[in-house]
């Protein structure tokens, strides 16, 4: 965006403050070397696929697809 340009936001002002979450976790040994573009389903949380800053010594993973919760709708 042009910063001249009075009125306007950044798209950062737009992003959810919240939509970041760093999680702490164990991962099988083979998935250190887990190709970029590749998916994984993590158990009962949902699809991750690795980050571009991943390495081996220091994955990371972004989720991509949350898995529906059908336990939510039965104990409701």
């Amino acid at each position: 965006p042009n910063d001249s340009s009075a009125g306007q936001t950044s798209w950062e002002d737009n992003l959810n403050p919240e939509s970041l979450v760093k999680v702490k976790g164990l991962l099988e040994p083979s998935l250190k070397d887990a190709p970029i573009g590749r998916t994984y389903q993590f158990e009962r949380v949902g699809y991750f696929c690795p980050d571009t800053d991943s390495t081996p010594e220091h994955p990371v993973f972004n989720r991509t697809v949350t898995l529906k919760d059908s336990w939510a709708k039965i104990n409701k």
